[in-house]
Formats: structure tokens, sequence, C-alpha cells
């Protein structure tokens, strides 16, 4: 299960998603997340369903690679489809067991509970994490957040920090796995028992694991201060980000998709009544 998180993970390509300006995929993936929470039909959801296997086709990266993702937050999900599916009240019933009430309403807000929750990990993955280089999310960080300056607030620290958070997760999953093989070659087990045993297992981890980390992150200040580093005032960039076609287009397909999932949420409640008569 450990290594199945890709969180902050970065997957080098020459893929369309891979060459765009870092800033508008910031944009893009806060405007997914709006049209993620703005789905309310089961056709809307199938569009949004649809956009989301689109967006990882034209990344390049495997299916099974993006999966991975999920895999953490089962727990969560299952948590989150259980509390919909028998919390829900409706019309249709199904049945009734104990103090358990099932509609059919619960069993597709569960449904769709699940694939918003996937939907939206996966997307934000694609655009953030999986095909942006931590430097390139740090520089359109810096950038959209730069209108903040005129306050006198930190945007290439805050920046900065946002971004080695992320590059720290994978680095802190791997040390993870390698203390846990460790501890099973000295006769530790983390896999049977109970759960409060197995959660009680996992604590002689913790202690190595912060000290390795506040090790990492001695290491890395030290490093920093070794080659000068004094924030962002004065430097320079590289690279000078511009927007393309390609951008400006992903960026309007977002907007089209926003727009028609509006509209059906208004219209297609309205055609399911005048044509089947619901």
């Amino acid at each position: 299960m450990i290594s199945d998180i890709t969180l902050g993970q970065y997957f080098p390509g020459r893929s369309v998603l891979h060459k765009m300006d870092p800033r508008m995929k910031v944009v893009i993936a806060i405007a997914y997340i709006v049209a993620v929470f703005l789905c309310q039909h089961i056709l809307t959801y199938g569009l949004l369903l649809l956009s989301c296997l689109s967006l990882l086709a034209v990344s390049g990266i495997p299916a099974r690679t993006v999966m991975r993702s999920v895999r953490p937050i089962l727990l969560v999900l299952v948590f989150t489809s259980l509390i919909n599916l028998f919390w829900t009240e409706g019309e249709h019933l199904i049945g009734s067991w104990w103090i358990f009430t099932l509609y059919w309403e619960g069993v597709w807000r569960a449904l769709f509970m699940v694939v918003r929750v996937t939907v939206l990990v996966i997307s934000v993955s694609l655009f953030l994490t999986y095909t942006t280089s931590p430097i390139q999310l740090t520089d359109a960080l810096e950038s959209l957040l730069s209108p903040l300056k005129i306050i006198h607030l930190p945007v290439h620290e805050f920046a900065m920090m946002m971004t080695i958070a992320l590059r720290f997760i994978p680095t802190l999953i791997e040390e993870t796995e390698r203390i846990m093989n460790a501890q099973k070659s000295r006769g530790s087990d983390f896999s049977s028992g109970s759960l409060f045993r197995r959660i009680r297992a996992l604590i002689p981890i913790l202690v190595p694991l912060f000290i390795s980390a506040f090790q990492r992150a001695m290491d890395l200040a030290t490093a920093m201060e070794c080659r000068c580093y004094r924030g962002g005032e004065g430097r320079t960039k590289l690279v000078k980000y511009t927007l393309r076609l390609r951008d400006w287009l992903m960026l309007f397909g977002v907007g089209v998709l926003i727009t028609l999932i509006c509209l059906g949420n208004h219209f297609l409640p309205l055609w399911l009544n005048w044509g089947w008569g619901l």
C-alpha cells in the first residue's frame, strides 16, 4: 500500500499536457475542480468521466500507474459510500434491515460520490504533479500569486514551501517502505492480528521516520545556504513561459465542459420529465 501512493511524483514525457504552460495547468486544474462539483445528473457525470479518460489518454501515462493514486483512498471512498448509501432518504425504497434503510436515491448518490472523488484525484494529479516538474510548479505558483506582492506577502517563499512539501512526499514514502522492510527483517509483523495490533506495530516506524525527515530538511537547508539562496529577491528565470495555442484550446475545452455541465443540470431534469412523464 505504501508503494501505491503516487502523490507528488512526476512522470517525464512529451505529451500535450507535459508541454503546456504550468501556469495554465494550475488554472485549468482549479476550473476542473469547479466542474467536478457542479455535476448533479447522471449524464453530466458521464460527460465528466469521459473527459477524465480523454485527459488520461492524452497524458501518455499508463492507466495502471494513475489508478494507483486512487488505491490509498479506497478506505475513504468506502466510508463515504456507506454514509451516502444508508443515510440518504428518498421515495424509491429497496429494503430495510435493523436501523438501515436503503433507497435507490442513496445508491445513486453513493455511486456519484465515488465517481466525483476518483475523477477529482486523477484529473488534478494529471494536470499538476504527474505532468509538471517541481520547478515548473514553483514558477507557476509564484507567477499566479505575484499580485499579492503588492501587500508584501512572501510569494516566492510560499510557492517554494508548497513545492518542497510535494517533492518530499515520494521521498518520505520511499523512506517509510525502507524502514518497514528493515523492521520486517528483524521479525516485525505489520499484516496479521487485529486492527489495533497492526496500528500499534506501526508506532516504531514513526521515530526513525521523523528523525530521517528532520535530517533531510536540515541537509536541504544547508545545501540551499551553501548555494547562497536568499529567496526570490533579485532572482532571474532560466525559462520564460509563454501561453501558446494548445494552452488556450485546453482552457476553452474546460470552459465548454463547465458550460455543458451547467446546461445539463438545468435542462436534463426538464427534458426527462417531459419526455418520460416522470
